[in-house]
């Protein structure tokens, strides 16, 4: 028997685009995609300091409903989701179940104090 999956956290799924700048180059901006409801499960952490700046990392198993591969509403790796002021990295994305009922992303959030 399959484990019951609460989708019970809204988050913005956002992918980054580049933009003209005008001068010839160009500038990254990230665009929103939708919102997903998702259940977040928090993996290990750490911590690294470097000149007065400490990141903190944390794995993440963020679970959402499958979406058809092309669909603007399938998270890929690259991609981000956000949920108020939290951006949480797509590393990976795997289905969940053997009926792809739901997927797997593998997220990291990092935090800098």
């Amino acid at each position: 028997m399959a484990a019951v999956v609460h989708l019970n956290r809204k988050l913005v799924l956002e992918e980054a685009k580049r933009v003209s700048d005008g001068a010839g180059g160009y500038v990254e901006t990230w665009v929103r995609l939708g919102t997903l409801w998702a259940s977040i499960r928090s993996g290990s952490g750490s911590t690294t300091s470097e000149a007065f700046l400490t990141l903190s990392k944390v794995a993440m198993k963020i679970i959402v409903r499958a979406a058809p591969v092309g669909s603007q509403r399938r998270p890929k790796p690259g991609q981000r989701f956000i949920e108020g002021g939290r951006v949480f990295t797509i590393l990976a994305v795997s289905e969940t179940d053997a009926l792809g009922h739901y997927l797997t992303c593998t997220a990291r959030e990092e935090v800098t104090s």
